[in-house]
């Protein structure tokens, strides 16, 4: 049975979601990181808020951990490189906490046009400061979004409710999206030279890290102002300082800063500036909402094999999950033995193409891709899955492309997975049959029907008399019983290829006289 431990606090509803799934769960928020990694190897997946830090070292702690689930949107507390590299799975919950987000960035936005927190200070200190407080319409306002996804794309149809003209920055959102949401698609340059307010709606990367530069920040109009409801670190804190003690920027309101928690900061003596501390999903309904769908995503992904909202793999619905399942074990064979026989020769893979033809042409092919690639490194690298493997191909510059094929075969659905060295270029070939079990018929070009099995010798020969009898005798006196045996050849008397499918691993000895015999050119072991 799964397991799941849970070290942040979540609604007691999302745990026993866990429960009814069949998941066995551990609920125990507040562990200390030395606690925490002293019992993280028990479990298979760990639920988190942002109070736990899932690091490096917590990873390498868990050699059972699969995924990683955080309830919310941010995931700046996951070391993802090291999850990938270990092949673990981290999900995120984009949409459950996306309107609570966006209306507090609009609560801010009206709380910077009417200066409504001094105007509260003021009158509860017994002031009565009517012409103190002058604020500005909305109206007809230009409001600037950087980032215009889950949470930009709400934060621009309330702007739009608010008739003020709405522009949006983001590299990712198409014309046509922009025309659906009601949005002008504009570069940053002319965002920031435009807008009345900028809010900001973008991940923390190496790419918008000080988007708003101090140079930006400058270059905005004189008495503008700036929302950042996203991530610490995406503002120039400093040069905000700057512009609005200058006059320059009108007022600033901040979520979020780039220490965190913020307990100090230059910003704080300011008027024009109003922070809260990181409340952006901070009510009843976004909580309950990240919460319950982590566990429902992690439940799906443990027990099914559904992938949703992940960083660092392609997603996989839960009605696509058992279609592609048998899928996922044919391309792993595929890539697995191509990718021992490349280990064998010690030859340094170039590029890998998987090409799907019939009914494998229409399904989600990135998962399947990924778990081909899986099965071409383990041989040469060791612990290695579908989440970790695309980027250790990278790493290694090999060149990874998915090519499909629109026409009839002889099978009504194949896979196909081919690998080019330096030197050469080698492909396997298989399908399904039955009842969606794999089965190899292509090696090199070479026709050749074969059921995949734990253990198997894969020989070529030259298709010459001899052969067969001494090889079956060569086992048979070294006690090695033959479960299936299949054969192929290019032409009469040319290349052969024959796999044997063993109870066993062959041992070196064996293996050494099977190489001594007559005819025979290689024979590798094979594993799966």
């Amino acid at each position: 049975m799964a397991k799941v431990l849970i070290s942040d606090k979540l609604s007691p509803a999302a745990v026993q979601i866990f429960r009814d799934r069949g998941v066995e769960v551990d609920f125990k928020p507040g562990l200390k990181p030395a606690e925490l990694r002293e019992i993280i190897g028990e479990y298979d997946g760990l639920a988190v808020r942002s109070a736990t830090k899932v690091t490096r070292e917590l990873i390498e702690a868990a050699p059972r951990l699969k995924v990683v689930g955080r309830a919310g949107i941010g995931v700046d507390n996951v070391d993802i490189t090291s999850a990938t590299a270990r092949g673990v799975v981290v999900m995120n919950t984009p949409f459950g906490n996306a309107i609570t987000t966006a209306e507090h960035a609009i609560a801010m936005m009206f709380a910077l046009a009417r200066q409504i927190p001094e105007a509260s200070a003021s009158t509860k200190a017994g002031k009565w400061e009517k012409n103190r407080f002058m604020g500005v319409e909305l109206t007809g306002k230009t409001l600037g979004l950087v980032g215009c996804g889950n949470i930009g794309s709400i934060v621009a149809d309330r702007g739009n409710g608010l008739s003020m003209k709405v522009i949006a920055y983001d590299p990712f959102l198409s014309e046509k999206r922009a025309l659906e949401i009601g949005v002008e698609k504009v570069e940053l340059d002319a965002l920031i030279a435009r807008a009345d307010i900028v809010s900001i709606h973008a991940p923390y990367t190496e790419q918008t890290k000080n988007i708003l530069s101090r140079e930006r920040i400058f270059a905005m109009k004189k008495g503008a102002r700036l929302i950042n409801c996203a991530r610490g670190g995406l503002v120039d804190e400093q040069a905000l300082y700057d512009a609005l003690k200058s006059g320059h920027l009108a007022g600033a309101a901040l979520d979020v800063f780039e220490t965190e928690p913020a307990t100090d900061s230059p910003l704080f003596g300011l008027e024009n500036v109003v922070c809260t501390p990181h409340l952006g999903a901070a009510t009843t309904e976004a909580q309950e909402n990240v919460a319950l769908q982590v566990a429902e995503q992690m439940s799906d992904f443990l027990l099914t094999g559904a992938v949703s909202n992940a960083i660092n793999m392609p997603s996989v619905t839960a009605e696509e999950a058992p279609r592609l399942k048998p899928y996922m074990e044919l391309v792993r064979l595929l890539g697995g033995l191509a990718g021992q026989l490349t280990a064998a020769v010690g030859d340094e893979i170039r590029a890998i193409r998987v090409e799907y033809e019939g009914h494998a042409a229409e399904l989600n092919r990135k998962p399947l891709t990924a778990a081909a690639l899986a099965g071409v490194l383990a041989p040469m690298m060791g612990a290695v899955n579908m989440v970790n493997a695309p980027a250790l191909a990278k790493e290694r510059g090999i060149e990874v492309a998915e090519t499909i094929l629109d026409r009839s075969g002889d099978y009504a659905t194949l896979v196909r997975v081919t690998l080019e060295t330096a030197g050469w270029t080698r492909s396997v070939a298989g399908t399904l049959v039955g009842h969606g079990k794999p089965r190899l018929v292509e090696v090199k070009g070479i026709a050749v029907e074969a059921e995949f099995a734990p253990h198997m010798l894969y020989v070529t020969n030259q298709d010459k008399p001899g052969f067969i009898g001494r090889f079956g005798t060569t086992l048979s006196e070294a006690g090695i019983n033959i479960a299936t045996f299949h054969l192929g050849r290019d032409r009469p008397g040319g290349d052969a290829i024959c796999l044997v499918g063993l109870d066993g691993p062959v041992p070196e000895k064996v293996l050494a006289a099977v190489r001594a015999l007559p005819l025979v050119v290689r024979a590798v072991p094979l594993a799966f």
